[in-house]
């Protein structure tokens, strides 16, 4: 007999389940570099970063803490930060999320979005001021503050993005 569908019970592809996260990530952060815009300031919102958050909060328990080390370290090297920036503040990021996932315990989508954009707000700043460690401090947030809040305000579309992309992950092969 020749199965054309899957088979009911039939699990997910594994490399699905463990691949898809990470490669949206990966593929986030190095979209900046395959777009042809210049431009005088950051423009763009942190994709991979936006992307790593929300995969955090949709599914706390799929990561380990520690995953911001490689996927910080793979952002470190397109974003044109020195080495170590992303490294750092993503896994601080991901322990933080991982705090407030065990403090509130009925999260909901307003929380999510919250959490996500004061993140955002605090790793692009810090992003900023240790890539320019001896410029103004005023002038050095005053060019991150767009992104930032434009960061903020398109992080519904990423979790839903990343819902999507959750579904397409965890369907039946």
């Amino acid at each position: 007999m020749n199965q054309k569908g899957p088979r009911l019970g039939e699990p997910p592809s594994l490399w699905r389940i463990r691949l898809v996260p990470v490669a949206s990530v990966m593929i986030a952060s190095a979209l900046p570099l395959m777009l042809p815009l210049i431009a005088n300031s950051p423009v763009l919102p942190p994709l991979g970063l936006l992307f790593f958050l929300c995969w955090q909060l949709l599914r706390t328990e799929m990561w380990p803490v520690w995953v911001g080390l490689p996927l910080g370290l793979w952002d470190d090297l397109f974003s044109g930060a020195p080495i170590g920036t992303a490294v750092g503040l993503w896994t601080l990021a991901s322990i933080a999320i991982h705090y407030a996932s065990q403090r509130i315990y009925w999260r909901g989508f307003y929380h999510d979005w919250a959490i996500a954009a004061l993140l955002v707000a605090a790793v692009q700043a810090l992003a900023a001021l240790i890539t320019h460690p001896h410029a103004d401090t005023g002038r050095v947030l005053g060019l991150v503050v767009p992104q930032i809040i434009l960061s903020a305000l398109l992080v519904p579309l990423f979790l839903r993005l990343t819902g999507q992309i959750d579904n397409f992950r965890l369907r039946r092969r």
